[in-house]
């Protein structure tokens, strides 16, 4: 299962590459534990990186997650380095890069809802038996 998934990854960094230009493999490590734990790294020659540790963690008794941390970079067509960090554990994929989007700021709730919120939870419902 841990091989398929590196597997993938190797594929999908193979795949974000720019399609009309080769590149030679300048590192390449992967490195895997008994206990369940693995590393590996990359390195082209064209400017694409990315390095990832993961290991097993008990979640609960009977369920077990596997925990990733990494990073990628490259360049992208403009010239600007992409650099992305990750990790992957039982809570999801959580990216952290200075190129992904950010949500906007919460819009404040108006003044007259708030008013109303309060009042509704200060009278609650009740209906009336004649």
């Amino acid at each position: 299962m841990k091989s398929a998934i590196i597997a993938l990854c190797f594929i999908a960094c193979a795949s974000a590459a720019v399609v009309d230009q080769a590149a030679t493999v300048l590192r390449s490590t992967y490195e895997q534990n008994p206990e369940g734990s693995y590393q590996f790294a990359y390195e082209t020659d064209n400017g694409i990186s990315g390095s990832a540790q993961g290991q097993l963690k008990a979640v609960s008794k009977d369920e077990a997650a596997v925990v990733v941390s990494g990073s990628n970079s490259y360049k992208s067509p403009e010239g600007q380095v992409i650099e992305l960090s990750y990790v992957a554990d039982e809570n999801g994929y959580q990216p952290q890069g200075a190129h992904l989007p950010t949500p906007p700021a919460p819009v404040p709730i108006p003044d007259y809802i708030a008013r109303a919120i309060a009042y509704i939870a200060a009278h609650p419902y009740s209906e009336k038996k004649n």
